[in-house]
């Protein structure tokens, strides 16, 4: 079963057309990467499944349910933008305003569960308004994992994390998957983050779904390189050039060469060719932000 089935969804904002026949596919237990450029819809998207936009047309069916029914809508935990907290009142309380809100039994014991989940149980007499801006991230997560919900959909929780912030986010989230069997929708623009961590992706430009993959897919469809240096790039590249098909010069002064050839051969060859020593070689592999960047060239 499929957590969330979009079909040809559209939204429309005035003349402006936010969302023209969206399609998006997320599988049960999936962390779901949702990319695109600003404006392109994710926000639209994350919203309309949250209830707080309504559509134009398209369907929307959440584990196997149309998405208005009130018994899957109690299913979704939400954090858009930021959690609605009041700054004086400590984690503790705010959260226990929350749980009254959503009428949650032994709410003592389920806020303890989730501050615990994530990695905040010893700041829960904290000031919301003297948090950091990842442990107020986190706390947002808490909000939305009150009441067991079995879909998490998340706008931007890692946008101005630093280092240790996104580590321990990165942790939080795997949890929340592996020991809890949420589905976890994230959108974000830290690709090299998103990529540690999500299993399926979905890219979205000018309001279509223009790719979707696992983590596996993107991995088999990212080209391996070897990437080089020399003293005489422009000599070396021209050469290059002659032999491989796709050879081109990254922001690094790297000659890169996608093509299927040992490190060793290649140096030999610079060598006997020209003369040309090799000062720095490895072997790399496109990542994520690169085939996204790649793919929205495509497009234009």
């Amino acid at each position: 079963m499929n957590a969330i089935e979009i079909r040809n969804l559209t939204k429309n904002f005035g003349q402006k057309q936010a969302l023209s026949g969206l399609n998006m596919t997320v599988p049960v237990g999936a962390i779901y990467g949702f990319i695109g450029e600003n404006g392109s819809g994710k926000s639209t998207t994350e919203k309309i499944l949250c209830g707080l936009l309504v559509p134009n047309g398209g369907s929307i069916r959440l584990f196997g349910r149309d998405y208005k029914d009130a018994d899957v809508r109690a299913k979704i935990g939400v954090l858009i933008e930021q959690p609605g907290c009041f700054p004086n009142y400590s984690i503790w309380n705010n959260m226990m305003l929350q749980a009254a809100n959503l009428g949650i039994q032994n709410a003592k014991a389920e806020i303890a569960k989730v501050l615990k989940l994530v990695r905040m149980e010893g700041a829960a007499g904290n000031k919301f308004k003297n948090c950091s801006l990842g442990m107020k991230q986190r706390i947002g997560i808490a909000f939305a994992l009150l009441g067991n919900p079995e879909l998490l959909v998340l706008d931007e929780p890692i946008n101005g994390l630093d280092a240790d912030g996104m580590r321990i986010m990165r942790d939080v989230l795997r949890d929340v998957t592996r020991n809890y069997g949420c589905t976890v929708v994230i959108s974000s623009h830290i690709l090299g983050e998103l990529e540690k961590i999500a299993t399926h992706y979905g890219i979205v430009r000018g309001g279509k779904m223009i790719a979707e993959m696992t983590a596996e897919e993107l991995n088999a469809n990212c080209r391996t390189y070897i990437a080089l240096k020399t003293k005489n790039t422009e000599e070396a590249q021209a050469l290059l050039e002659r032999k491989f098909a796709r050879v081109e010069k990254d922001a690094s002064e790297y000659i890169r060469i996608y093509d299927t050839v040992k490190a060793e051969d290649m140096v030999a060859y610079l060598y006997n060719e020209l003369d040309i020593a090799v000062t720095e070689i490895r072997t790399d592999k496109v990542g994520l932000e690169e085939y996204y960047i790649d793919l929205m060239k495509e497009g234009r």
